[in-house]
């Protein structure tokens, strides 16, 4: 069973494990992420960012990160997914589709109008996986990323 839940701060070890099993599947590096970094970025006094975790048994399955977006349309909200990653062992298990039924929760109970997201073209089963959501690509947006 499938069990979703907010990440605390005792989760850092394995939000950093994740992260780099993250950049490993986009053909980084698989070191765990910097635990400091992750203690900030979510649990400081100016969170970034929400964690959802699913676990089984206590066993982490796989991830979600979002935060929230202002305006959405007109005056609204929406709740933006930036990473949704289920780990390899847990895949085609519903775990995905139980963090995507969270969020959209979340999303309704503080008052969003939508859940928005992006995915990588050259990742097709996330895009199986949207499709079988049947949530429709959005073609009116342009990705742009700059360094700062």
């Amino acid at each position: 069973m499938v069990e979703i839940s907010p990440a605390t701060d005792a989760d850092t070890g394995v939000i950093s494990v994740i992260l780099g099993e993250i950049e490993a599947y986009y053909g980084g590096d698989q070191a765990p992420a910097d635990e400091q970094q992750i203690r900030a970025a979510l649990f400081g006094p100016r969170p970034h960012a929400t964690v959802l975790l699913a676990r089984d048994c206590g066993d982490a399955l796989g991830m979600a990160s979002y935060t929230y977006l202002w305006p959405a349309a007109g005056a609204d909200s929406s709740l933006y997914l930036k990473e949704l990653y289920v780990r390899t062992e847990a895949r085609r298990r519903g775990v995905a589709r139980a963090l995507m039924d969270a969020l959209k929760g979340i999303a309704a109970e503080t008052g969003c109008s939508r859940v928005e997201w992006t995915a990588d073209i050259g990742n097709p089963p996330a895009l199986a996986l949207y499709e079988a959501l049947g949530v429709d690509r959005h073609q009116g947006k342009v990705f742009y990323r700059v360094g700062v």
